[in-house]
């Protein structure tokens, strides 16, 4: 007897069934000054990391293994159905690692400018904000109960680093601030939002996502200054060690998370509590 074939249908009606899965928790963590703290010392770990596998192996080997990486934690990320801070970080830190070298591939092995790859990321990054609102209504983190918001997270995740990553670069080396200055420069830059949205009332979604945008050339410039040689305006530390050291902190907080799950936002603690 052959053996049962599913239906086109029914296959698309399985993957609509998937992509509009939803949870009775958010995937995401609350918003505190401990979530700054852990995106920002990623963002510094990823560009270290990345730079480090890059100067020690074959590119495309190190692409590679970046992209494997990638790709297993997203697939434990999107597969659990609550909140954790051990997947949720870990998937955050192989978006960092991944999205410096997609952005480095692109001025390295393709020659694109840094103002040429800054200028794609924004705009592919806006495509990404416009497509999630038609089809959400909303951006928000807080609204990440759905498989399809979850999707339409991640991939502007990975579009804020790859577009952070290009910014940084273009700051530091085509603007020839030195990544030190860069780095100032994006601290100061990440205070805006934060003004903008206590004192003259930005949109709380906007102030989010642009300090989210930000974090990532700050951590980046501030991991080149400190690993990349002299020649280049760096503290010489090697990207190895500078990698390494900003991981212990990463690893220290995650951990304090995981226990105590001080993140888990209000409507996934009372569900769990339910």
């Amino acid at each position: 007897m052959p053996a049962p074939t599913i239906a086109p249908t029914e296959s698309r009606s399985s993957a609509a069934r998937w992509a509009t899965l939803r949870f009775a928790v958010v995937k995401v963590p609350e918003i505190t000054a401990v979530f700054w703290i852990v995106k920002v010392l990623t963002t510094g770990m990823g560009e270290a990391t990345s730079d480090f596998l890059v100067h020690r192996m074959p590119p495309p080997v190190a692409v590679l293994i970046g992209l494997v990486g990638l790709l297993a934690a997203l697939w434990w990320q999107l597969s659990t159905t609550r909140y954790g801070a051990v997947p949720y970080w870990l998937a955050v830190v192989m978006v960092a690692v991944f999205g410096t070298m997609a952005a480095d591939v692109l001025h390295i092995g393709l020659h694109v400018p840094y103002v040429v790859s800054t200028a794609f990321f924004a705009v592919s990054l806006a495509v990404v904000f416009t497509v999630w609102h038609r089809v959400e209504g909303t951006v928000s983190i807080h609204s990440i109960s759905t498989r399809r918001r979850e999707l339409f997270y991640w991939t502007a995740v990975m579009t804020t680093f790859a577009l952070g990553t290009a910014a940084g670069d273009m700051s530091a080396r085509t603007l020839n601030l030195g990544y030190f200055a860069s780095g100032v420069a994006f601290a100061a830059l990440i205070a805006v939002p934060l003004v903008a949205w206590r004192f003259f009332g930005l949109n709380p979604i906007v102030a989010f996502w642009f300090a989210y945008i930000v974090t990532r050339p700050l951590g980046a410039s501030f991991a080149d200054w400190m690993g990349v040689p002299h020649a280049l305006g760096g503290l010489d530390w090697g990207r190895g060690d500078v990698s390494i050291g900003l991981t212990v902190p990463i690893v220290i907080l995650v951990a304090v998370l995981a226990v105590t799950r001080m993140d888990v936002q209000a409507e996934d603690a009372a569900s769990a509590q339910a």
